[in-house]
């Protein structure tokens, strides 16, 4: 029987701005499709994406969230399955080395993408009952299981490669486990470790591309042509829309295709480039009010399998946000990190919309007791 307080408990809010922020997305991607006739086929494409991604919102909502958790790990060991597949039958596009897509008739998937959510899935449930861990053993036994879930997933999207993701799988882990108890000493051990390592990365495990990457961020004048391309056309972009913008479909760096993958990575230079300082501002500030509306309800949450939802879906979010916009800017190399609800792509829209669907999940429930 319907319980009518799961509608009046509905998060109204939260929806509006991930509706506001789809609408805007895709105004965007109009428009960075609209001066290529080979690129008009994407907005297509990605309308369908956008459509199916509010039905996942829809269709999470008819299963509770604890046992959306409990399925977490079956899911996690099905996308680890696919990642073993990507790195034997994966494909990378014409001319690339890399390999993260699996072909799937007329549709690209990419599983690095699932593993975000299904790895925030795996960690609410079991990390579910951690508060009853009095003994420091049984705490750590809890930790060294966690870090075994991420390990394996991320070994296997490094060897792609695609540390870029692997870099947010990460981030996505340690707020988790930070919320549950994990001391900052270990953190800070990781961080010394990981400043250790750096030069053996550099010299031993970083590919050329990735190394000029860093090179130019560091400076991209040193390769104007090549690798510091993006960086400054995307500048320019983001410039030429001084505070109101050049107006819809009037930007010469997205229209002329002067700025690559203005579908995808840098579809926020697009945007700023036609709608300027004060349409920037307002996505900003959606993206701002999403996070900090989700990030309330964590105070709120009754038991760890929510605490732990809300904590890995807002990470998830706020850190493509932060990553693909500071790319844009010139603040953070180019890594391949798309901006939630705006760049094309069917595997990370459902995996965002996935994701609102269970913090939309757990609002709906906040009535229940544990």
């Amino acid at each position: 029987m319907f319980d009518r307080r799961l509608l009046s408990n509905f998060d109204w809010i939260l929806l509006g701005l991930v509706v506001v922020l789809c609408s805007v997305g895709m105004l965007a991607m109009y428009s960075a499709t609209l001066g290529s006739p080979e690129k008009q086929s994407y907005f297509t494409r990605q309308t369908y994406w956008m459509l199916t991604g509010f039905g996942v919102v829809l269709a999470t909502q008819f299963v509770h969230y604890r046992t959306w958790a409990r399925l977490g790990i079956f899911l996690h060991l099905a996308v680890v399955g696919l990642l073993v597949l990507v790195l034997l039958y994966g494909t990378g596009g014409p001319g690339t080395s890399v390999q993260r897509w699996l072909k799937m008739g007329p549709i690209f998937m990419q599983p690095s993408e699932f593993c975000k959510i299904t790895l925030v899935l795996t960690l609410a449930y079991h990390f579910r009952d951690s508060g009853s861990d009095n003994h420091r053993l049984m705490k750590l036994l809890r930790m060294t299981w966690s870090a075994l879930l991420i390990l394996v997933p991320v070994t296997l999207i490094v060897r792609q490669p695609d540390l870029g993701t692997a870099l947010l799988l990460l981030i996505i882990y340690f707020p988790i486990v930070f919320l549950m108890g994990l001391s900052t000493w270990p953190l800070l051990g990781l961080g010394a470790l990981g400043a250790v390592s750096l030069p053996i990365a550099w010299l031993s495990y970083l590919k050329p591309y990735q190394k000029e990457r860093i090179l130019t961020f560091l400076n991209p004048e040193r390769d104007p042509l090549g690798a510091g391309y993006h960086i400054i056309q995307s500048k320019i972009a983001i410039g030429s829309g001084q505070f109101w913008g050049t107006g819809l479909g009037e930007g010469t760096q997205g229209q002329l295709n002067f700025l690559p993958a203005s579908h995808t990575d840098f579809i926020f230079a697009v945007f700023s480039e036609e709608w300027g300082f004060f349409g920037s501002m307002f996505v900003l500030l959606l993206f701002l009010l999403l996070t900090l509306w989700s990030l309330a309800g964590i105070f709120r949450s009754r038991d760890h399998v929510s605490a732990v939802l809300s904590v890995g879906v807002v990470a998830m979010i706020t850190s493509h946000v932060l990553i693909n916009i500071g790319m844009t800017l010139g603040l953070m190399p180019v890594v391949g990190v798309p901006l939630p609800f705006f760049s094309y792509g069917g595997s990370s829209t459902l995996t965002m919309m996935f994701g609102v669907g269970l913090l939309l999940n757990i609002r709906m429930r906040r009535f229940e007791t544990t």
